[in-house]
């Protein structure tokens, strides 16, 4: 059987963080805003599902008519069986990606960020699913003493570390 690989850029604005990756079953769109709605803080979300199985639709959850209509497009532009697209604002996937991993049903959490990104697809006559995604810029250097006085600073003035 033939694979193809392709390409596919995730569409948002600069800022905005998404959630990527694999579940395997439908309770997955009632799940996932769930784990969201239980780290607090009012995070706006919007969430598609695509089944893999049965009436094959994209299902979609969320709080943000926009945010849902940006993960629907996403789902729909990687079109793989049971993918999902995550995108939320005002709250970051740190606040609740363990609560993401504990949901019965999600398999994979390909990536989390706010970085420029996209998914890797395998096309095959079956169907298409998910190789990878590319996150972000490949490195350019290794932090020095600098560089780890700036990190350290940062992660205290946006309150992840205190001391």
């Amino acid at each position: 059987m033939r694979v193809d690989i392709e390409f596919v850029p995730v569409q948002k604005p600069d800022d905005m963080n998404v959630v990527l990756g694999t579940s395997h079953f439908i309770k997955t769109v009632e799940d996932i805003p769930e784990a969201v709605a239980n780290a607090g803080g009012g995070i706006r979300f919007g969430l598609a599902f695509c089944e893999g199985s049965g009436p094959r639709l994209i299902r979609t959850e969320g709080n943000d008519d926009n945010l849902v209509q940006l993960a629907t497009d996403c789902a729909s532009s990687v079109g793989a069986g049971h993918f999902f697209a995550l995108f939320i604002e005002d709250g970051f996937p740190v606040n609740f990606l363990n609560n993401l991993k504990a949901v019965p049903e999600v398999c994979t959490i390909h990536c989390a960020t706010a970085n420029p990104l996209g998914v890797l697809v395998a096309k095959t006559e079956m169907g298409r699913g998910v190789v990878g995604v590319i996150d972000g810029g490949s490195p350019l250097g290794v932090e020095g003493p600098e560089d780890v006085r700036e990190r350290r600073e940062l992660l205290r003035n946006i309150g992840y570390k205190f001391g």
